[in-house]
């Protein structure tokens, strides 16, 4: 490791000249009360930026430990100091000159979420290591040392200092961030006590400012629990809070279009993850193996068994391995039911909006004129409470258009004006004069299916598969692009970031044509928890723009990959 001086030393020898001399200052430097690392160093003025890292040892940075001794409450930190450095480090940026990208100090732009992000990490001992992006400045393409001089040596001291020094830091603040990750931990414990599958808060704030703002809006109504599904929960610093909890089996989601109904999904969705303070969605959590369920045309499927929902096809096409790289609505939305199924979730959540009618249901009168025989497909709503009985397989539907669900749901709850009434008796009641659906009376079984991928050997190029990431919209994986916009689960574009280096690892060492998708993905993710993503991974330092997606997602992003070879 070099000293401060020396860095500012190779600063001198390679000002003015070529940018490529930039190079020459990859290494660790070690400053006071920190290390910095030059990680990566960009091409030419106008490529993505140098990858940096600070260092900061335990005795400088000072945190108490039980801010970080459980892995929520070590993420939410995490989280909260990433935050705190990105606000700190903002006023720096493009204050240092030149061409191109020159002058640029980025870190990740956290959104409403709270992740596993690569650009923090509180290691065991204390130490804070942060990660971010710094533009190298150029004349033209003349290294132009003395403004990269004024970043290492006079904003980010003073931003490190400022930000990453828990003696600077709000500590009240801190300790705020801490209580709400343990509030929230504690209500995921005990969703399963309560045989919840998810818990709405009293007072939450479920709108959202707009379509591309995910702050709360304002002035919208606070969410209010009906008494008869209100329950009350103990946590270890809120005290005692109520709200409506949600139960498992299967609930329906009611009421006029513009009342909350699909606001209210959204949060549930969304709820996997937790939430910033003054997010309004903070006391929203949801079982943490829920997965939205939608109809996606055009979906790749490989050798997917559908047969629950589609067999007999007009055109003999074989189901029970279903294949195609054009499905349609309802053949892609029960490849995502079977997907989930084979990815453990625990309950399904579902929105008629984005669904293919004809695989949700078939109304009495339909039944009547087009014989069972003559339809192969088998709607959702008939094996929605085989699901929960069979499997243990919850579902929250929202519909607004077919009253034929009031059969089979065990609750009800109308959304009124954004706020919620409990409806079940009154929904039953009305059912009492139709004639019911005619459901199958036949046992079906959990498909077993044993998809081993092997590896693509036409994806690389020189020895390594390339990456990219296509904002929120998906990933390219060598010259493969695989589609991501549906799966609405994925909170960040670093999550897509992270899901190609994912796929990357799967395909360059671990497909062997003798693993199932599951078991990879089991497997790596067990890897992943006992040595890092960075060892995982085979990087020599791990890039700062990362966010580790669920196993579910993972799981939705081979099964969308079109390159997949089984």
């Amino acid at each position: 490791m070099k000293t401060a001086e020396e860095l500012r030393n190779l600063l001198g020898q390679i000002d003015r000249k070529s940018y490529p001399a930039y190079k020459n200052l990859k290494g660790s430097y070690r400053f006071s009360g920190y290390v910095l690392g030059i990680d990566h160093v960009q091409g030419d003025p106008f490529a993505a930026p140098s990858r940096v890292h600070i260092e900061v040892e335990e005795k400088t940075a000072g945190l108490p430990e039980r801010l970080y001794d459980k892995q929520w409450k070590k993420m939410a930190l995490e989280d909260a100091l990433i935050r705190i450095f990105a606000s700190g480090i903002r006023k720096y940026s493009f204050q240092a000159k030149g061409s191109g990208k020159s002058g640029l100090i980025r870190v990740t732009n956290c959104g409403q979420e709270v992740l596993e992000r690569t650009a923090a990490d509180i290691r065991e001992d204390g130490t804070v290591i942060l990660r971010f992006e710094v533009g190298f400045p150029a004349n033209g393409r003349t290294v132009n040392a003395r403004e990269l001089e004024k970043i290492f040596f006079q904003y980010l001291p003073s931003c490190v200092q400022e930000t990453l020094y828990y003696k600077n830091l709000d500590i009240r603040k801190l300790e705020n961030v801490m209580e709400l990750s343990e509030d929230q931990e504690a209500i995921r414990r005990q969703l399963k006590e309560y045989g919840l599958v998810a818990f709405v808060a009293d007072g939450s704030v479920l709108p959202r400012m707009s379509g591309v703002s995910q702050k709360p809006m304002k002035d919208a109504v606070p969410f209010v629990s009906p008494e008869s599904v209100r329950v009350t929960l103990k946590l270890p610093y809120y005290g005692e809070i109520s709200g409506m909890g949600i139960r498992r089996g299967i609930t329906l989601i009611v009421g006029g279009g513009y009342h909350g109904k699909s606001t209210l999904l959204k949060a549930l969705e969304m709820g996997i993850y937790p939430h910033i303070a003054g997010d309004g969605r903070e006391y929203v959590i949801t079982d943490p193996d829920a997965v939205k369920i939608r109809a996606e045309d055009g979906r790749s499927i490989k050798h997917t068994d559908i047969s629950m929902f589609i067999s007999d096809l007009p055109n003999q096409k074989d189901t029970v391995s279903f294949d195609t790289e054009d499905a349609s609505g309802s053949t892609s939305q029960a490849a995502n039911v079977i997907e989930a199924m084979e990815a453990g979730a625990s309950t399904f959540l579902i929105d008629e909006d984005t669904s293919a009618t004809n695989f949700m249901v078939r109304d009495e009168l339909m039944q009547k004129v087009i014989h069972k025989d003559m339809e192969p497909i088998t709607p959702f709503i008939e094996r929605m409470q085989y699901f929960y009985k069979k499997f243990g397989i919850s579902t929250v539907l929202v519909a607004g258009s077919s009253g034929a669900y009031f059969q089979v749901a065990d609750v009800i709850v109308q959304m009124d004006r954004y706020q919620p009434r409990e409806i079940t008796s009154r929904a039953k009641e009305a059912t009492a004069g139709y004639q019911g659906l005619q459901f199958l009376e036949k046992e079906i079984q959990k498909p077993i299916m044993k998809r081993c991928p092997k590896k693509n050997t036409g994806l690389e190029h020189r020895g390594r598969i390339k990456l990219k990431t296509l904002g929120k919209d998906g990933i390219m994986l060598g010259s493969e692009t695989i589609d991501l916009r549906y799966v609405e689960q994925v909170a960040d574009e670093e999550q897509l970031n992270c899901l190609g280096y994912l796929m990357r690892e799967l395909e360059t060492h671990r497909m062997n044509g003798k693993t199932s998708i599951c078991e990879l993905v089991e497997s790596l993710y067990r890897d992943i928890e006992r040595q890092g993503l960075k060892d995982v991974l085979g990087e020599r330092e791990l890039p700062g723009n990362l966010a580790l997606p669920r196993k579910e997602e993972l799981c939705a992003c081979l099964n969308r990959y079109r390159g997949l070879q089984l």
